[in-house]
């Protein structure tokens, strides 16, 4: 009998310990999710604004696509700014990002951008196409350009903070207001079509200029 214990509990051990590491190994590898669906854009004071997305104050967006997946990018606003990406870092998958907390980081001209995550959760996939093309976070910000997705359980109370709706356009203009009373020198040419920066305006200032437009825009 006693060898027969032994036998078993060895064998139950081991029955744990496989499940368990599967358990983990299955953890570690990066959800697939599908392309994002082109948005439907409206146009609020001259504003180009994807309906049904929320937007944090440090110019990032998400949008909720159900089952607690929250989709997140960059807003067209960040696009313009900054002109171009070299380079991206996301943070690790299965890392647990509070709302407001660093995310990911941009790399323009050697100049990095923290930027910070909308809503809280874990963060389970990355958008692989961003990986190879970090230009696609600029051509198109708010479909083919996502940067990842979080599973974020409390999702609904996180969007309450954000602007959506008809919050955004008024939120935009004035971001474009604030912006151009901190480049008084470039204000006559500072917008397209009335509703971003030109491109790759935060490369024209000195160094002590793009640190303070960092601080104000994406809140790092």
């Amino acid at each position: 009998m006693t060898i027969l214990f032994v036998l078993l509990t060895f064998l139950v051990i081991m029955f744990i310990t496989y499940y368990t590491r599967g358990g983990q190994a299955a953890a570690q590898r990066p959800l697939v999710f599908a392309n994002a669906v082109a948005p439907h854009m409206v146009r609020d004071l001259g504003f180009e604004i994807p309906k049904g997305y929320c937007f944090h104050p440090g110019h990032t967006w998400v949008l909720d696509e159900g089952g607690q997946n929250a989709r997140i990018g960059l807003d067209s606003f960040t696009a313009n700014l900054v002109g171009k990406i070299d380079n991206l870092e996301v943070a690790s998958l299965n890392r647990w990002v509070r709302q407001g907390q660093k995310i990911w980081s941009i790399t323009r001209d050697g100049m990095t951008i923290d930027m910070v995550s909308p809503v809280e959760g874990v963060l389970v996939a990355v958008n692989p196409a961003i990986q190879t093309d970090p230009s696609l976070l600029t051509k198109d910000p708010y479909k083919d350009g996502w940067v990842c997705v979080i599973k974020s359980p409390d999702i609904a109370t996180n969007t309450k903070n954000l602007l959506r709706d008809s919050f955004v356009g008024p939120w935009m203009q004035f971001t474009l207001r604030r912006l151009s009373a901190m480049l008084p020198q470039m204000a006559p040419a500072m917008a397209q079509d009335g509703g971003v920066p030109i491109a790759g305006v935060l490369t024209h200032v000195d160094s002590k200029v793009q640190r303070a437009m960092v601080k104000e825009f994406f809140l790092t």
